[in-house]
């Protein structure tokens, strides 16, 4: 699973050495840049690629919940917080204090209570009662921490596994190992919330320096699913039909005469796939079909719910039709940003995602699909345990919590913890490299082993750093 990247120069391999003419130096230079390539380009972008090793997923459906959820008041109970609300941290905690943390912001404790859920007893706030159900399912992870406490750079790092713009998405990554399971449609499909973008925009789900093809591809409910995607008033199938043809006819032609160009070959690719996806994706995306038991399930009889319970209704759909990575999300570009009232946004924001969310559990269940799909909940980071303007929390990138489900992993469970305010992690810390790295794992990916050559290294999602697999099971 390792692929060069051939648009370090702007002309292609072929092209520069015939420039360059016959000789002992034009064979010299074909051997160093045959050490360089490890792999020839796929001649089919697309297709199913067989993993490192036996994989417990197959899928993912990942829920991303943007501007950072408060882990102390859903995931992470803290009994200090309750016992030093409205009080400085103690100093028997140490020294937690941060840059963005003046000394005398009081504690705030929990906003609403946490109670013991299911047999495994896994402590889950009354924020999300519908979630709690499935609290034997969960895998709560209670020791994630990254390196950034900016929304941009964190949203980035979570999705790409960098702080800075400009490398390939989780998604990308996983549709550039595994391939698809539907030729009639994207690896990855991102269904972004109406109200507004991520921080930091596109580039979360974008393929970076991998070939365009793997970007995530944005699709909404309705019957335009995907913008620009329906040909023009007046065109039939058959003439655009015929018109596809030509173009990629003329392209094999170009590409014979010029040799093999990544840029080019994803491009042509794309152009199929999307005259694949004319026909299948207004049919994905058509709920109409779906029982009213199935609506209800997902909180689409309800205002407060059904928006984003359309989307996770759509994103079973999309898993089931063979679409490898689907990204849901929740929270335009403020969403869970919780600095002047947590009560209140939490509230807001958890009142329109619980419900559909523990409807996507239960739906997956019952189908079957939980077995080999693998589901993931959190932010780009959590809050701070101190107040900020009273009632709110700033952002916390030291300590928070994601959880997964399905792909037999064991639920009722947490890994790791924070400290007693639950400020930063302390035991058991999950770093957003090893966070990506089970995520592969779980794939069926040897995190070192997919990699991508590119401006004279083998880029990785894990970065150059040691990363280390999380135990789900």
């Amino acid at each position: 699973m390792v692929r060069t990247d051939s648009s370090i120069s702007p002309m292609s391999r072929r092209q520069m050495l015939a420039s360059m003419g016959g000789g002992a130096g034009m064979l010299a230079l074909q051997a160093m840049i045959a050490e360089e390539t490890t792999q020839a380009v796929e001649p089919d972008l697309y297709a199913p690629r067989e993993p490192h090793y036996a994989a417990r997923a197959s899928r993912v459906i990942w829920l991303f919940m943007h501007g950072g959820p408060s882990h102390v008041d859903l995931f992470d109970f803290k009994p200090e917080l309750i016992k030093y609300a409205g009080k400085p941290v103690p100093e028997s905690f140490g020294n937690v204090m941060t840059r963005r943390n003046v000394a005398g912001n009081p504690l705030l404790g929990p906003l609403k209570p946490f109670r013991k859920r299911g047999e495994s007893g896994l402590e889950i706030s009354d924020f999300m009662p519908h979630t709690a159900e499935h609290a034997d399912r969960l895998c709560v992870i209670r020791s994630m921490h990254g390196d950034s406490v900016n929304h941009p750079q964190s949203v980035y790092q979570m999705n790409t596994g960098n702080i800075l713009m400009g490398h390939p998405s989780v998604g990308s990554w996983i549709a550039y190992g595994l391939g698809t399971l539907n030729r009639d449609m994207p690896a990855f499909v991102v269904l972004p919330d109406p109200g507004g973008g991520l921080k930091g925009g596109p580039p979360a789900w974008g393929s970076g320096y991998l070939p365009a093809s793997y970007q995530g591809v944005t699709m909404r409910p309705g019957e335009a699913p995907i913008l620009n995607l329906a040909p023009q008033p007046g065109i039939s199938h058959k003439r655009q039909g015929e018109a596809f043809s030509l173009l990629q006819d003329i392209n094999s032609k170009f590409i014979d005469r010029i040799g093999e160009d990544d840029q080019l070959q994803a491009r042509i690719a794309a152009y199929e796939l999307a005259f694949r996806m004319q026909a299948a994706a207004p049919a994905l995306v058509d709920i109409s079909q779906e029982t009213v038991a199935t609506h209800r399930l997902y909180g689409l009889d309800n205002e407060e719910t059904a928006e984003f319970g359309r989307r996770c209704l759509l994103a079973r759909r999309m898993i089931e039709q063979g679409v490898r990575f689907v990204q849901v999300h929740s929270g335009n570009t403020l969403g869970w940003d919780a600095h002047k009232d947590v009560l209140s946004n939490h509230t807001e924001y958890c009142g329109k995602t619980d419900l559909p969310i523990a409807g996507l559990l239960t739906d997956l269940a019952q189908r079957g699909l939980l077995d080999d799909t693998l589901v993931i909940w959190g932010g780009e980071f959590g809050r701070m345990p101190m107040s900020e303007q009273g009632k709110g929390r700033d952002h916390n990138p030291w300590g928070y919590c994601s959880w997964l489900t399905g792909a037999g992993i064991e639920g009722g469970r947490a890994i790791g913890a924070t400290d007693p305010i639950g400020l930063r992690a302390s035991e058991d810390k999950v770093h957003v490299r090893d966070f990506h790295a089970t995520l592969l794992h779980l794939l069926g990916i040897d995190h070192m082993e997919l990699s991508y050559f590119h401006n004279g290294l083998a880029e990785r999602l894990t970065g150059p750093q040691e990363a280390h697999i999380v135990e789900t099971v």
